[in-house]
């Protein structure tokens, strides 16, 4: 009875560790969920390390855009027309930043400080946006993308410039859902 238990038992346990045929590929090429602008935004905090922020939160394999599923880069094209309007619709940084007097109040600052970080994210996203549409053999954007990049660029350089200040976000009702 025993050793029939024990064949049994051996069976099953070898059958269960056996490899099968599941294609992971697809598992691992969707990398974000959609998510409320409070989850994604950058904005709070202190200044200084936008670019490794936005990374985080948009954790994509830059060395294989081609890659990226189509369910992500709908995701970052969301999120990254969700982070424009923060910064120029009502209720976003430019609103914010004039109700609070100006750039020169301490609240001006700081929402001055989140307002470059939140340009780190949009420029970030829409250039990776383009490089992804490129990778996957859409139009070549080559042009557009250099010209992004170097706002970019620019805005790094501020949000570096600031590294320390403190950086306050908007509470702005948007979502990177396509």
């Amino acid at each position: 009875m025993q050793f029939k238990f024990a064949f049994v038992f051996t069976l099953l346990t070898s059958a269960l560790a056996a490899p099968c045929d599941v294609d992971t590929r697809s598992l691992s090429k969707r990398a974000l969920s959609a998510q409320s602008y409070s989850q994604f935004q950058v904005s709070s905090g202190v200044g200084g390390n936008a670019l490794a922020e936005v990374q985080a939160k948009f954790p994509v394999d830059e060395n294989n855009l081609a890659s990226v599923s189509a369910s992500d880069l709908a995701i970052i094209k969301a999120a990254r027309q969700t982070a424009e309007d923060a910064e120029t619709k009502a209720g976003g940084f430019n609103e914010a930043i004039k109700a609070a007097g100006g750039t020169k109040t301490t609240a001006g600052a700081a929402l001055q400080v989140g307002k470059i970080k939140n340009k780190v994210l949009k420029l970030k996203l829409f250039t990776l946006a383009m490089q992804i549409e490129q990778a996957k053999g859409g139009k070549d954007n080559s042009a557009k993308i250099a010209e992004e990049t170097k706002k970019l660029n620019k805005n790094i350089e501020l949000d570096k410039a600031a590294a320390g200040q403190k950086s306050t976000s908007v509470n702005f009702k948007g979502t990177s859902q396509p």
